[in-house]
């Protein structure tokens, strides 16, 4: 399995069309891919609130999201990244961070970190490191909302590119010892409560 910074180097290198299926259809179905998933993360976090957008690529969901009246920082391990992020709006605060070092490349934790199609390009072990400095980045009793698919069948991804799925055994025994809560949420991504270490 590639390790986080060389899928941060094929991420860089990828086209931009390449990197969202919604892209292939048009550049308006991936924008409104984006809203369409910033109205869903509305629902769970509260108005307002300090949100870290962890992989934000160029904005995707984090500019609706700003533009719902969060206030929204964008990060991403890709520099090529923030740079398209910053094309398409110049003012949202960006940072550069792997995740690992989130919590201090951001200074004051957050209200809340979303992170989706991230942690499902890594493996076990970078997605479970990632994933810890994530909930570092995030106050007690602030949310993490991931894109960490459960299967009855995992597998680590082969590739930058391919899915890593995990069992709910092994998401629990992560939760459990960095301090992540899960929650009952319609979302399509699992949502958790930043809670105590080993609560």
């Amino acid at each position: 399995m590639s390790s986080i910074n060389d899928v941060i180097v094929a991420w860089n290198e990828a086209d931009p069309a390449a990197i969202h299926p919604t892209r292939e259809v048009s550049e308006e179905a991936y924008q409104i891919s984006g809203e369409v998933q910033a109205e869903l993360l509305a629902t769970v976090l509260p108005e307002g609130c300090r949100v870290i957008d962890f992989g934000c690529g160029d904005g995707r969901v984090a500019i609706p999201l700003r533009q719902a009246g969060y206030d929204v920082t964008g990060a991403d391990g890709s520099q090529t990244m923030l740079d398209r992020l910053a094309q398409r709006d110049p003012d949202m605060p960006r940072v550069l961070s792997d995740g690992l070092d989130l919590a201090a490349v951001i200074g004051k934790k957050a209200d809340a970190v979303i992170s989706l199609a991230v942690v499902i390009h890594h493996g076990y072990e970078a997605g479970e490191a990632i994933i810890e400095g994530l909930r570092s980045a995030v106050r007690i009793n602030g949310l993490l909302v991931l894109d960490w698919p459960a299967s009855d069948e995992p597998a680590e991804g082969s590739s930058w590119i391919s899915v890593t799925t995990w069992s709910r055994e092994q998401q629990d025994a992560i939760c459990k010892r960095i301090g992540l809560k899960r929650l009952d949420s319609d979302l399509p991504w699992p949502v958790f409560r930043a809670v105590k270490a080993g609560s």
